[in-house]
């Protein structure tokens, strides 16, 4: 048995409060079953983001008659973009695993935790097998893993995750891709924008179902545009024969309405089963937590249905000094929320006086074509809320800088009748960077449409669109109007 200040379980987000700890000369053991880094240097927004960079360029060169430039791209070596930008995320994981093997204060424990009661932790698997620890405090981050529906036949099928997917060196000639989420259409964009055929099979009756729904259905429109969508349609079986994927989908009964290629059918008792063929099969129907090897029935730790960590709003799980962060306790699946999360576990530790965690401006982005970002309410939730608000909506083209780009999409705000900022939704070019100054006005502002509205905006830099979303005419509880626009 070998007895530490701190333990934690999971080398991503987890690793910032390990480091916090040593570096207040806590002893700190690191178990690892995986690389160093988690999902989100591995497997999740570093690669992918370095490859969706990538689309972008050649978006950029492939539209670039519509600015007079005739340019032809001559060569993709799609194999050596996937190549360089693994070997790059190998690189920062192989110097994080230096940095804590180098470290007097870290010890790193190769294989996957398992509780053996509250504090103490064995490890099974890997290297440093039979390995027993025991520690004053324990965090819980070991995040998340591609979830797969119980569709039928889908054992027989060498299907992809976002895992493998963001490995292929060829890209697909036909891909489908189950699942509307952010993954499915931000890996459709990066196969799509290098010459994949792609189909998407969505159960809810838009993509984005995360997203406002005015955003939500926008998007969907665009990506009707390129690629073949079926929204509102649930796979249910799924079979490979002679290297060809069938998906056979049914209409979703939970879905409000139904969308076939380019038209929306209609309700889903309208619409007929459909049949959806390519070479390769990815699934992105969500993520589950990695908590079915931790053997927490050990432990006062709980769970909900999903196997997600139940914690308080500090963070402490039900059971004494165990803690837990992340995307294993469901909240955001994000990095940035994770990141935000293991501050507040360093703050929490450390101080007398806990601080709940404050997810109130909690922002996402998808970084697809078009982008999309949001934060705070939606639409939808404050209608279903019934809250009394007003919201107005601002296009890219009605700007000087979105008019030079051929920018298509829109900032929609949404304000409660004393002028505080709801949320705030944006699709379009730079949408990742232009709610950024919504969030602070939330978090470090007043949280009105003043912040926004009385700051000085560069004329004529896109960020002009986010300044006249809030200052124009708001409409009560609704009305999507993008008449009515003042030109500066």
């Amino acid at each position: 048995m070998q007895e530490f200040d701190f333990l934690v379980i999971g080398s991503g987000s987890g690793l910032d409060v390990a480091n916090a700890m040593a570096g207040r000369g806590n002893s700190v053991a690191v178990v690892e079953e995986g690389r160093l880094g988690g999902t989100c240097l591995n497997r999740g927004c570093i690669p992918s983001k370095q490859l969706l960079y990538h689309a972008e360029v050649l978006e950029t060169i492939e539209g670039a008659d519509a600015f007079e430039i005739e340019a032809e791209v001559t060569d993709i070596d799609f194999a050596e973009i996937v190549r360089k930008v693994n070997d790059d995320v190998a690189g920062s994981s192989d110097s994080i695993r230096r940095g804590l093997e180098s470290s007097n204060s870290h010890d790193l424990f190769s294989g996957t935790g398992r509780f053996v009661d509250d504090r103490t932790v064995e490890i099974v698997d890997g290297d440093d097998e039979g390995a027993t620890l025991r520690a004053d405090t324990v965090l819980v981050a070991t995040g998340t893993r591609p979830s797969v529906p119980p569709i039928d036949g889908i054992d027989g099928v060498d299907y992809l995750t976002s895992t493998e997917a963001l490995q292929l060196e060829t890209a697909p000639d036909r891909l489908v891709i189950v699942g509307g989420g952010y993954i499915a259409a931000e890996l459709g964009h990066f196969f799509g924008t290098f010459g994949t055929d792609v189909r998407i099979v969505g159960r809810r009756e838009h993509l984005l179902p995360e997203a406002d729904a005015e955003v939500g259905e926008a998007f969907t429109d665009r990506y009707a545009d390129r690629f073949d969508v079926y929204t509102g349609y649930e796979a249910v079986a799924a079979e490979e024969a002679d290297g060809e994927v069938t998906v056979e989908a049914r209409p979703y009964p939970e879905a409000d309405s139904v969308r076939a290629g380019d038209e929306p059918v209609g309700p889903p008792e309208e619409a007929e089963p459909v049949t959806v063929a390519g070479d390769e099969l990815l699934v992105a129907a969500g993520r589950r937590p990695n908590t079915d090897s931790l053997n927490l029935d050990a432990t006062g730790v709980e769970t909900d249905a999903d196997g997600f960590v139940e914690t308080d709003e500090y963070l402490q799980t039900d059971a004494e000094g165990v803690w837990a962060l992340g995307d294993v306790v469901g909240e955001y699946l994000l990095k940035h929320s994770a990141n935000h999360e293991a501050k507040a576990v360093v703050r929490n530790l450390l101080s007398d006086e806990p601080e709940p965690v404050d997810y109130s401006a909690m922002p996402f982005a998808v970084f697809a074509s078009p982008e999309v970002a949001g934060v705070g309410a939606r639409e939808q939730d404050l209608r279903e809320a019934d809250i009394e608000y007003a919201t107005n909506t601002y296009a890219y083209e009605e700007t000087a800088r979105g008019s030079a780009m051929g920018a298509e999409g829109f900032v929609k705000v949404l304000i409660d009748l004393d002028g505080n900022i709801q949320g705030c939704h944006i699709i379009g070019p730079e949408a990742s960077n232009l709610i950024e100054e919504v969030v602070v006005a939330m978090t470090a502002g007043s949280g009105t449409v003043a912040d926004i509205r009385d700051a000085v905006h560069i004329h004529p830099a896109l960020s002009e669109v986010v300044d006249r979303a809030f200052s124009g005419q708001f409409s009560r509880g609704g009305g999507h109007d993008h008449g009515h626009h003042h030109h500066g």
